[in-house]
Formats: C-alpha cells, sequence, structure tokens
C-alpha cells in the first residue's frame, strides 16, 4: 500500500486507513521507532501492563512453603505489637 507523505505545519504526516488501525489494534496512542532504517509504528502499551498476568501461578507456588507459613506468622506478630520510637 502506497501513502502519501503529507506537510503538517514544520513536520510531516501521513494518512493511515481505519481498517489498517484496526488490524494493528491501534487506538489512539502509539510507538515509534526506527528499525534497520524502517520507521514502525506499533499499538503502545499501558504503562506495567502485563506486570501481574502471572501473580495467581506465583502465589499458588508459596502457599505450600513452610517459609511462605513462617513468614505469615511474623507478619502477624508485628502487626499485634505497639511501635516503639
Amino acid at each position: 500500500m502506497l501513502a502519501t507523505v503529507r506537510k503538517i505545519g514544520n513536520s510531516r504526516g501521513i494518512i493511515i486507513p481505519a481498517a489498517l488501525l484496526a488490524t494493528c489494534g491501534i487506538e489512539s496512542t502509539v510507538e515509534l521507532s526506527v528499525e534497520d532504517g524502517r520507521l514502525v509504528i506499533a499499538a503502545s502499551r499501558r504503562p506495567r501492563e502485563g506486570w501481574f498476568e502471572d501473580k495467581a501461578v506465583s502465589d499458588a507456588a508459596y502457599e505450600d512453603t513452610p517459609l511462605w507459613d513462617a513468614a505469615q506468622a511474623a507478619d502477624s506478630d508485628a502487626l499485634d505489637k505497639d511501635w516503639e520510637w
């Protein structure tokens, strides 16, 4: 597909067809990069997206360990005591 680079103020821009944007999952913001002399336009990700996707798996792995039980018991004991300054 060919597109024309147009002057927009001091910058340049292109018109990207809506069907192409929808196919790529691009809605409002994009990430721009240059790879091997090519301009790459990718859908932007939200900050910290996907950080906790494996959290349920990791929690299950630690629930059956004695260290996890000991840490929880230590935390509950600390909460019952008054702080000393």
